[in-house]
């Protein structure tokens, strides 16, 4: 029964995360629901900025703070490992069902594009959706979201993590799952200012993420991830540091570790 639960847990959190998440697409494109980014209750500026600060602060904080190893390791002491993922899934959507939901629209427009413009805008917006959900896929779409460890957990099986590989897309760049998210957040044929806040703060906040991602990723790999932070860009294709910079760079989180 434990074990049963355990699925069942796992599968309803993959499910709350699929609607939240397709429910963020259209709050971020403007699409056809009940409250988009620049829809919803108008606030005055300065409480505008204050809230959505918050809600992106709060979202950005708990990503950041679940995702690292060290808080991994005691996190597990409480929450059954097979569970751990998981649960990651459950809060993070319920921290971005919260942004979508209080996000307050500060709608003065920064740009507004028409005809073959903002349709060739509307598909580069659709583009970074299919590469961001196309680069889970490539790595390990089930085991991102928690699914494959309660599986495992199920069938009595060992779980082992995913090895470090780079097929396809990250051929190309080292996180193409971010930089579908920079896509789509910046595809916009007619951008607001709050949604010019969003997206200047969601793409600082990545960057940053990748940092962090990255110093866990050269603790995992070592030296096989150091030589494809040398060979592969990090977010932007055919757009490398030079060798001095990446030996430099390498250097940096070496001594982080």
């Amino acid at each position: 029964m434990t074990r049963l639960f355990g699925l069942i847990y796992g599968v309803l959190m993959y499910a709350f995360f699929l609607v939240t998440f397709g429910y963020a697409i259209c709050f971020v494109g403007n699409i056809a629901v009940l409250k988009t980014i620049d829809s919803g209750t108008e606030s005055t500026l300065a409480v505008a900025l204050a809230i959505n600060a918050l809600l992106l602060a709060a979202f950005a904080i708990q990503h950041s703070v679940m995702a690292r190893q060290g808080f991994k390791r005691a996190w597990t002491k409480i929450v059954p490992k097979q569970l751990e993922r998981s649960t990651y899934v459950l809060a993070a959507s319920l921290v971005l069902a919260l942004l979508l939901w209080q996000w307050r629209p500060i709608p003065q427009i920064v740009w507004e594009l028409h005809g073959i413009a903002a349709t060739l805008v509307s598909i580069i917006f659709w583009v970074g959706w299919v590469i961001l959900l196309t680069s889970t896929f490539l790595i390990n779409h089930f085991e991102l979201f928690g699914l494959k460890q309660v599986w495992t957990y199920l069938r009595r099986t060992e779980h082992t993590e995913a090895k470090f590989r780079t097929p396809s897309l990250y051929k190309v760049v080292r996180h193409p799952l971010y930089l579908g998210f920079v896509i789509a957040f910046w595809s916009a044929p007619r951008m607001s200012v709050g949604h010019l806040i969003f997206a200047a703060a969601t793409t600082g906040y990545i960057l940053l993420g990748i940092y962090f991602e990255e110093r866990d990723l050269i603790n995992a790999h070592g030296q096989a991830y150091l030589n494809y932070c040398k060979n592969v860009p990090m977010l932007l294709p055919f757009f490398k540091l030079s060798k001095n910079e990446s030996q430099l760079a390498a250097t940096s989180r070496i001594e982080q570790r």
